[in-house]
């Protein structure tokens, strides 16, 4: 049994969860990047591939053989240059995994920590100084509605990303 190395697999357009299943029923070590995703339709989907159309795959090619990736269901075949299988380094591949959990985890920190009514600082953008309550989080974007209290009183809803506002203390 010779050396297993990391490869770059690609499949079909809206197929990756597909291959991925396949892969891992054959008994493949794979990789395959996920974000999640909070879309406008209910019904779509709630992750979206990191890599669309892309996955990677540790594997010994003597043993396993170059055809199995050309011709299994939902594959492209192994990214190559020259008819050559392009392989990517071990050290390479654990940074590229250690930096996409990372991204992943800040992308799950994103999720806004404030109530409906909590009382906002605007601390950047257009709106910067201004006071705002919390209204919600807007579905399928990364951004959030405010009221923002204008003269005399009346509140006009303004639509901003988490990243410009504070609670107020």
């Amino acid at each position: 049994m010779s050396e297993s190395k990391w490869y770059v697999l690609r499949g079909k357009p809206n197929k990756e969860d597909l291959l991925y299943n396949q892969l891992l029923a054959r008994g493949f070590e794979t990789y395959f990047p996920r974000l999640k995703v909070n879309p406008v339709n209910p019904r779509a989907r709630k992750t979206r591939p990191f890599f669309p159309g892309y996955m990677f795959i540790r594997v010994s090619l003597d043993d396993v053989g170059f055809s199995t990736f050309q011709w299994m269901p939902y594959a492209t075949g192994l990214v190559s240059f020259d008819k050559e299988p392009a392989t990517i380094r071990e050290d390479m591949m654990q940074t590229l995994i250690k930096n996409i959990e990372r991204l992943k985890e800040m992308q799950e920190d994103k999720s806004v920590p404030f109530e409906h009514g909590s009382k906002l600082l605007i601390n950047s953008g257009p709106f910067e100084g201004f006071e705002a309550i919390f209204d919600t989080n807007l579905p399928g974007r990364d951004r959030i509605r405010v009221l923002l209290t204008m003269i005399q009183g009346n509140q006009v809803s303004v639509e901003l990303p988490p990243s410009q506002v504070k609670r107020k203390k």
